[in-house]
């Protein structure tokens, strides 16, 4: 009998062992600071130009309620074309330094140079941001290829070339700088890349810039979006 209760005993004492170790963990994941807009911020390309953007981005952070992401400072992953005497802007170099971990407390990256592969020995391993960890404001996976969920939604705009740096071909590829829902078009990246063919920042441009042809490729004008602080 007592050595039955010693076994019932330590069995309960393993499972809040287990469970106490479970809340730890949970409270020590790093808070979010990288996510995928689960909705855009604007009619197709018009994203109100980067300000409306980071709006967006600073406004999602928000709806969570969480201090430790509603306190910080959050911009969109995107680059701008220099402009009326404005010159180009690097999505690169307008994210902070990081490190950046999603709702979840995965890591994305440690750095900018790990999140573009910049050496070789930072693209060898890569970045994160797939298709389990590219999670929206509130965890949830953003609709991919291949998945269960319609409409297919992985083209992230970006307007940026590999190395997370502006155009400068002369071409549009930020639909006006973020303001045009008719005009030009926009590079964008796939959040469920796959293979190295498949590009998270820069896999091809959009149709053109306005909702529907964003739609007919798989895009719904979502954005990257990262805590610079």
């Amino acid at each position: 009998m007592r050595t039955t209760l010693n076994v019932l005993v330590g069995s309960m004492l393993s499972v809040f062992g287990l469970v106490g170790a479970q809340t730890a963990s949970a409270a020590d994941s790093p808070s979010m600071t990288f996510f995928v807009t689960s909705v855009s911020p604007g009619f197709g390309g018009d994203l109100g130009g980067l300000e409306g953007a980071d709006k967006h981005c600073q406004q999602l952070a928000a709806s969570t309620e969480l201090p430790a992401v509603t306190s910080k400072t959050w911009h969109a992953y995107l680059s701008a074309s220099a402009a009326d005497g404005k010159p180009a802007v690097n999505a690169r170099d307008r994210i902070g330094k990081g490190p950046w971990h999603n709702a979840k407390g995965a890591l994305i990256a440690n750095n900018v140079a790990e999140l573009h592969g910049d050496t070789l020995e930072t693209a060898r391993p890569g970045n994160h941001i797939n298709v389990a960890t590219a999670l929206d404001e509130d965890g949830k996976r953003i609709n991919f290829s291949g998945g269960p969920i319609s409409p297919l939604m992985h083209d992230i705009l970006t307007g940026s070339k590999p190395d997370g740096t502006a155009y400068t071909d002369g071409a549009d590829h930020t639909c006006k700088n973020w303001t045009s829902s008719r005009d030009g078009s926009a590079q964008i990246g796939h959040h469920d890349r796959a293979g190295s063919s498949s590009s998270w920042n820069s896999a091809h441009e959009t149709l053109g810039c306005s909702p529907g042809l964003m739609q007919k490729w798989g895009g719904g004008g979502l954005l990257y979006c990262f805590a610079i602080n």
